[in-house]
């Protein structure tokens, strides 16, 4: 069954984000297995734009550039040109079905009127959306709000991990409706570098944004140095110009300086306690052959001292333990690094998510 699919994406894209790379490999293992694709975006991005893939951009804005995630006053403005598009494309008669990701994208679907729609759920909004308004009630309440009312509206939801389902199901989607279906990573992008005896930096890799937490993991390194002065932070980002005590800023503007960073021998740490969505800074770390330490509310791909190492979620002083553990340990590190690569080989690969999209599509299609 080939199917024309219309993909949702209300961001910029293409950019080194989580959200615009599981969008980019969804769509790319979506083509491989014989689906044609036309993902529809923002009018700009940051870095080299995808191969293979059929893209339409909504019209650039004046002086908007934003890549962060979140709020922002011209995110109304094109996420109406984004239902204008999406709407002329559904007028040719060609689409089969809309998969749309994230919030914004299952509005914009809605708002088109095409059905079926599959929605792609990376997160909650109850649990996100205070983060970018200080831990607001308020937006918790909002956000609670539309994670009732949104979801059960669309006729497919995939959701990355269990505790995401079931939360949606709690808020009236139905059971039968709600596939569970890990995020991929194309493991092929990165290469597992040698683990030396040397002492190995730290590296986190990613956005700044308030729910990545990046405070924890600056009290986790204060409690690091004071056994191992010499300890270096490297945090490998996006962000124009970031400044972060006591860390040395490595700019991330393509996937190749995100490989870059991640070649050399080092213990990665992914501070992040928001539990409804699945950091691919974890399966890109992974797929490099990299021992992680993450916490507990975010390390769904980690097993403790199997592929990783999950430490309680905002205890500074067992994250700092795990890092030191690790750093004096190379053959810990690479133990867990090779662990953590057959991981995301057997169960994150673009062939297994493409194969699990396609029955859902089938039994969506056929209803």
């Amino acid at each position: 069954m080939n199917l024309h699919i219309a993909m949702v994406g209300a961001c910029p894209f293409p950019a080194p984000q989580g959200s615009q790379v599981l969008i980019a490999d969804t769509a790319r293992a979506l083509v491989s297995a014989g689906h044609k694709v036309t993902l529809l975006v923002y009018g700009y991005g940051a870095g080299e734009e995808p191969a293979g893939l059929r893209i339409v951009r909504v019209p650039r804005l004046p002086r908007v550039r934003r890549i962060r995630a979140g709020p922002s006053v011209a995110k109304p403005l094109l996420d109406a040109l984004l239902v204008y598009a999406l709407r002329r494309l559904v007028h040719q008669g060609t689409i089969d079905l809309i998969h749309a990701h994230n919030y914004e994208g299952l509005a914009a679907a809605l708002a088109a009127g095409k059905r079926p729609i599959v929605y792609h759920a990376h997160n909650a909004m109850s649990d996100e959306l205070p983060f970018y308004f200080r831990g607001s009630r308020t937006a918790a309440a909002f956000g609670a709000l539309l994670d009732r009312s949104l979801p059960k509206r669309a006729g497919h939801i995939v959701a990355h991990h269990e505790r995401l389902a079931a939360y949606l199901v709690h808020e009236g989607c139905d059971p039968s409706a709600v596939t569970v279906i890990p995020p991929p990573v194309d493991a092929g992008l990165f290469q597992a570098g040698p683990v030396l005896e040397d002492l190995p930096r730290v590296l986190y890799t990613g956005n700044l944004d308030a729910y990545q937490n990046i405070g924890l993991l600056l009290e986790a390194m204060a409690t690091v140095r004071r056994t191992q002065p010499a300890a270096r932070l490297t945090v490998a980002t996006s962000v124009p110009n970031a400044l972060l005590p006591g860390a040395q800023i490595v700019p991330v503007t393509s996937l190749e300086d995100l490989r870059a960073a991640l070649e050399p021998d080092a213990v990665v740490v992914c501070p992040r306690v928001s539990w409804s969505g699945y950091p691919i800074k974890l399966l890109n770390a992974m797929a490099a052959g990299k021992a992680v330490v993450a916490c507990k509310d975010a390390a769904y791909p980690l097993i403790h001292d199997i592929n990783g190492v999950v430490v309680p979620s905002n205890d500074a002083e067992a994250m700092g333990a795990a890092v030191l553990r690790l750093m004096h340990h190379p053959d810990l590190r690479a133990r867990l690094g090779r662990a953590a690569r057959e991981t995301v080989l057997s169960n994150h690969s673009l062939t297994k998510l493409a194969r699990r999209l396609d029955e859902v599509y089938a039994k969506i299609v056929a209803r």
